[in-house]
């Protein structure tokens, strides 16, 4: 979804990858291997001191982006806020299908907002479902009456909610250019059927199950991108899931079609940034400006609130434990 709250393609290191982005922190018996616009990942040392070719360290910074920057001030604690609701839906989401989380236990300057995985090959396709309409599939809808080229009945308005989920795929862009809506025989093309037709059916399932459990709690997702690793021609679900930063979470009780919907997720962000409040053009090619103090603070709530909601848990970082 280019439009949506996705994160970057961060599960597994690309080939040849060589440090990117914002600088990450150095830790003792890891080699940093790659960052991208929100994760910084290293491979454990073995005992000759070389990387491990066979798991990783994912760490979750408070990074943000939007419009495809990565904004200069960082959302206090929303590594571990995504770093802990992932490990959450794994948890309920692991009848459906495994995930790639090996260890919780990793160094003390990223306790929190990391986990060991395992290493594996991506799949070279955005994973996308919809339950509801809205962001980009709304926009190609009012063009031509299709979303990813799936033809859908007249009448529909912001917020329209689908029978089932769609799959509604897309390209994996490089870092700095848009995602492009695929269709389905585009993905048969690039993975194969059998990949294809087991990537829709978990992308769809995933996100029955997560609002069958969400709704009960008082959030509707109201869309979503996974993740997928392949490993002996298994889908493994990878990167994070179902978290304000991959999907759209909306209040279920003030869910109203025919306007945009208000969110749990970043896109309190954007429309901060697209406001005249924030004196930023995004036509005009520079970087936004950094976020205010009560922006930080209210986005920060929205992520502790999802949080809250979804597990029943209080949110405490365990950083501050450190």
């Amino acid at each position: 979804m280019a439009d949506a709250p996705t994160p970057s393609s961060d599960a597994s290191a690309p080939s040849g990858a060589v440090p990117a982005g914002p600088a990450a922190p150095v830790l003792d018996g890891y080699a940093h291997v790659y960052s991208g616009k929100v994760r910084d990942l290293y491979a454990p040392l073995d005992d000759a001191g070389a990387p491990r070719d066979d798991l990783l360290l994912l760490v979750a910074s408070d990074r943000i982006s939007a419009f495809d920057f990565v904004l200069d001030t960082p959302v206090p604690d929303k590594g571990e806020v995504l770093t802990r609701m992932s490990l959450w839906w794994f948890e309920q989401l692991a009848d459906l299908v495994p995930n790639h989380v090996v260890s919780t236990d990793v160094p003390d300057a990223v306790r929190g907002r990391a986990v060991l995985v395992r290493r594996l090959e991506m799949l070279p396709v955005e994973c996308v479902a919809r339950a509801y309409l809205t962001g980009g599939g709304l926009r190609e809808y009012r063009a031509d009456g299709t979303v990813s080229g799936l033809t859908l009945p007249e009448g529909l308005t912001d917020g329209s909610r689908f029978p089932e989920p769609l799959f509604t795929p897309s390209t994996k862009a490089p870092e700095g250019q848009h995602d492009e809506p695929m269709s389905y025989a585009e993905v048969e093309a690039a993975v194969g059927p059998s990949l294809a037709a087991r990537a829709r059916d978990l992308t769809t399932r995933i996100l029955a199950r997560g609002n069958e459990i969400a709704q009960a709690r008082g959030i509707i997702v109201a869309d979503t991108k996974v993740e997928f690793g392949v490993e002996a021609d298994e889908l493994v679900l990878a990167d994070e899931v179902l978290t304000p930063d991959s999907s759209r979470f909306w209040p279920a009780d003030q869910w109203e079609p025919g306007h945009p919907q208000p969110s749990f997720d970043k896109e309190f962000v954007r429309e901060w940034l697209l406001s005249r409040a924030s004196g930023w053009d995004k036509a005009s090619g520079e970087a936004p400006p950094s976020l205010p103090d009560d922006v930080l603070e209210r986005t920060r709530a929205k992520y502790v609130e999802a949080y809250e909601r979804l597990t029943g848990e209080t949110f405490r970082p365990r950083g501050a434990d450190r």
